[in-house]
């Protein structure tokens, strides 16, 4: 490959921007296409860095702490061109009504935060009184665990400002689709982007993409839904995330701004809709522990496309597609995307670039359901 590669990034979610960055940053010619279509997933998310509170295991596991383990790596590069993601630390809190659950959570937790270090930073019991002190609208029968290292980051604010600092570092951004891909050229709409290499980072569309390149790809597209509310005049800004011990959580940002969340929607195709099972859904898990929400305005819905990957651990598709040379893929994050996307992205970067990449789970393809050849017309 060239000293100075032109790579081509389909795709500008977490996964493309966070490539684009980490190859434009590293001198590489870099032209993101991207065509703007609706159900961004990293344009919904609502951004929680705090994988040590998380219900996942194993390799995802390891690969999802190493990306919260990342940020305050990025956070000093995205520094250097003077761009604030708005990332803030103010703590993550699992809750739930059974105490011995609760207790379970917590030797979990405490080991994982102990294997973290700083960036997880301490664990704390939370009485009820101390519980509603750090988050009032809480059941005030809840008691609580808080990991003071929990972050939260706005997934829009955290995609442009990878996305301002690849263009910073000489990448173009072409707002078209792309309606033919090889290993050598990308052709939109409107122009043949000719490249020494392609990235596939197209969220849960990847799959079509390679299949188009005779590729199967285990990869399927899940609709999350997300309702933004307003507290009017609580200043929230220092608001711990809420994790009850499943799958939906609270996330307060600035000025009053809380989203909960989130539905997981499987078999959605590309449906973009809010829906009224989904909007009652997020609605009752959030009241169902912090009662305190119900006078809340409710601002805005906003509804993401996951690209769900099928591998048996879970992890993304991140790495060279196999007898396919040229041609790169990041997707698959599922709802991991904020946390994982940039310390993967940047991996991806290292890699296609001949540099040393840290050894993560996901990098690589070498775990089944593995990308395989598409069965010809004829079979």
């Amino acid at each position: 490959m060239p000293q100075s590669p032109h790579i081509a990034v389909i795709g500008s979610g977490i996964a493309g921007a966070s490539v684009a960055f980490g190859l434009a940053s590293r001198g590489a010619d870099v032209t993101v296409v991207d065509d703007s279509m609706s159900g961004q997933a990293t344009a919904a998310g609502a951004g929680i860095i705090a994988p040590w509170v998380s219900t996942s295991t194993g390799a995802y596991y390891r690969t999802y702490a190493a990306g919260g383990g990342f940020y305050p790596q990025l956070l000093e590069r995205l520094a250097e061109f003077g761009i604030e993601i708005g990332y803030r630390r103010t703590g993550a809190i699992i809750v739930d009504r059974d105490p011995g659950r609760l207790a379970e959570a917590a030797l979990l937790v405490r080991e994982r935060a102990a294997s973290a270090g700083a960036v997880a930073g301490d664990v704390a019991e939370l009485d009820p009184a101390e519980l509603r002190s750090a988050f009032p609208p809480i059941d005030p029968e809840l008691s609580g665990l808080l990991v003071t290292g929990g972050g939260r980051v706005d997934g829009r604010t955290l995609r442009d400002g990878l996305l301002t600092a690849a263009v910073a570092s000489g990448a173009e951004i072409v707002r078209d689709s792309a309606v033919d891909v090889s290993a050598s050229a990308v052709t939109t709409t409107s122009a043949t982007i000719g490249c020494d290499a392609v990235v596939v980072a197209a969220g849960a569309r990847s799959t079509e993409i390679l299949r188009r390149l005779g590729q199967t790809l285990a990869i399927s597209p899940q609709r999350g839904q997300l309702i933004h509310l307003s507290l009017r005049g609580a200043n929230t800004s220092r608001w711990p995330t809420v994790h009850p011990l499943g799958p939906h959580y609270i996330t307060p940002f600035d000025s009053g701004r809380i989203v909960i969340g989130a539905t997981r929607e499987d078999g959605s195709g590309f449906d973009v809709r809010p829906t009224a099972a989904g909007q009652r859904q997020v609605l009752d898990d959030a009241l169902s522990i912090a009662p305190g929400l119900a006078e809340a305005t409710v601002l805005e819905t906003r509804v993401g496309i996951r690209p769900m990957s099928a591998r048996a651990s879970g992890l993304p598709f991140a790495g060279q597609v196999p007898g396919a040379p040229g041609l790169w893929l990041a997707s698959g994050f599922g709802a991991g995307g904020l946390t994982m996307g940039p310390l993967i992205g940047d991996a991806i970067a290292r890699d296609l670039l001949g540099e040393p990449a840290p050894e993560i789970a996901a990098l690589g393809l070498d775990e089944q359901p593995e990308l395989s050849p598409s069965p010809s017309p004829s079979a």
